[in-house]
């Protein structure tokens, strides 16, 4: 199984930085590519970057160019670096498989706020 707590969120002003991390805890961690995904009020669930076993990445149109996904297996962590940050960026983040494994459970998630 893997278990996941997500942090680095918090308030900042539009144009703003943060870096969300993604602590792991379980083996398949190392073995499945993951990804950070997002849900803003009254809004689905959405990707918003993965990372696949092999090292690809693949942003949503709407991060590219200003978000940053990486992982470090040694440390069983997966960071999110954001930078330029919108209002619409707003949301509570969330790691998990990717692509998705229906039966990993979503952890608490880390709220985001990008608001001056």
């Amino acid at each position: 199984q893997l278990q996941l707590v997500e942090s680095g969120g918090g308030l900042v002003q539009p144009g703003g930085s943060l870096r969300l991390s993604c602590a792991a805890s379980g083996t398949i961690f190392k073995i499945v590519g993951m990804g950070w995904y997002r849900q803003a009020p009254g809004k689905q669930r959405e990707l918003v970057a993965g990372l696949t076993r092999g090292g690809d990445t693949s942003y949503a149109d709407s991060v590219k160019g200003r978000f940053t996904i990486s992982r470090d297996n040694a440390k069983n962590t997966m960071y999110l670096q954001m930078n330029s940050l919108k209002p619409e960026d707003t949301a509570v983040y969330y790691c998990n498989p990717y692509p998705r494994i229906p039966t990993i459970t979503w952890g608490q998630g880390t709220q985001v706020t990008v608001s001056s």
